[in-house]
């Protein structure tokens, strides 16, 4: 496993957590277990090609074939019907997810227009951590000459952090950029 995020891991960020948290066991410090992509293609009208287009751009994002979501059940306001296909998501572990984390945080997250870093609040209270991406036009693997469609997908990372404060201290470490509230200037109404 020869990527540059995991060695990251091994080297600086597993002692840095031992010292900080004060872990006796290596064991005991907090990992990425999972990544897992999912898309929604919503109620668009050419339903099927839409989702092709979704499954063959998370495919080109993440480098493995995605699973198609299905609806659980019918919903008539949706012109939804149960069993219906919606969706596609990817399971991403070992070295295909360190090398699609050490993508969206070195190179996609930069890209984002007006970036001033990710929300600390989308942590689940069981240090699992989601990201939403509104535009799969971030990633560099993407030739924005050949998108059709928008098409967004939620990033969840999950770790193996029995808290927020631990998954936060492992997710900044690893180099993700949270927004720091507190140096950012109050804006008053006039």
């Amino acid at each position: 496993m020869a990527v540059e995020l995991y060695n990251h891991y091994k080297e600086r960020v597993i002692p840095a957590l031992k010292e900080k948290h004060g872990y006796s066991n290596v064991h005991q410090v907090p990992r990425v277990e999972k990544v897992v992509v999912n898309t929604c293609i919503g109620s668009q009208a050419d339903g099927k090609q839409a989702l092709e287009d979704a499954k063959a751009e998370v495919t080109l994002i993440t480098g493995q074939k995605p699973s198609e979501t299905r609806s659980k059940k019918s919903i008539a306001n949706f012109k939804l019907r149960q069993d219906q296909p919606i969706g596609a998501k990817v399971t991403l572990r070992g070295t295909r997810m360190y090398e699609f984390l050490e993508r969206l945080i070195k190179t996609a997250l930069p890209r984002i227009r007006d970036f001033r870093g990710v929300s600390t609040k989308a942590f689940d209270g069981n240090g699992n951590y989601t990201l939403g991406v509104t535009d799969q036009s971030i990633f560099p693997e993407v030739e924005l000459d050949k998108i059709k469609r928008n098409i967004g997908f939620d990033v969840t990372i999950v770790t193996s952090a029995k808290t927020n404060e631990e998954a936060k201290s492992l997710l900044t470490e690893l180099g993700m950029p949270f927004t720091d509230k507190a140096k950012r200037p109050v804006q008053k109404a006039a």
